[in-house]
């Protein structure tokens, strides 16, 4: 069991198969971000899926200014990046999704999760992160488990009908 929010919850290994799925069903065109070691399953499916196009970028602030741009060209991007890249994307983040109302679902990393179990040093990527966000005002799901990936849907409307970023995260890594 581990800590999440102030309560205890069990870590599953999310499937990057019912996760692909999700965004396949809400149309998105595009895959924007950069692979890390929670995402990877992930991103190799994504790389052979004729339908979804990945746009690596080689810094998180990039994939939001690409997804803005696509999505202003009529694209539906959706950003897979890692919390600790999410932090690094502020300005990017700030100066073109949230101030152009880009309705776009991020779906993020919780690098770190595992150490809020309140044993030893947490690692402030996680401690930080939905803190971040509650701040920024980016409504945010978290996904526990393969039957979660659900939520990726109720971000895609969220978003589409608030015209708003919204975060869908996972702790741990998906197989």
């Amino acid at each position: 069991m581990r800590k999440y929010a102030g309560s205890w919850c069990k870590i599953n290994m999310i499937e990057a198969a019912a996760v692909l799925s999700e965004i396949r069903k809400n149309g998105a065109t595009h895959v924007v971000g950069i692979p890390d070691n929670g995402s990877r399953a992930l991103y190799r499916m994504l790389w052979t899926d004729p339908d979804i196009r990945v746009v690596s970028v080689t810094r998180e602030g990039e994939a939001f200014a690409l997804a803005a741009g696509l999505f202003l060209g009529g694209a539906r991007p959706t950003v897979l990046i890692q919390n600790t890249g999410f932090y690094d994307s502020g300005d990017a983040f700030r100066g073109t999704v949230v101030n152009m109302a880009i309705p776009l679902v991020m779906i993020m990393g919780y690098r770190g999760y595992e150490t809020m179990s309140g044993a030893g040093t947490a690692d402030t990527a996680a401690t930080f992160f939905e803190p971040v966000l509650k701040a920024w005002d980016v409504p945010c799901y978290v996904m526990r488990s393969s039957s979660d990936s659900r939520l990726i849907s109720a971000a895609f409307s969220r978003s589409g009908a608030d015209s708003l970023p919204v975060a869908v995260i996972y702790p741990g890594e998906m197989r």
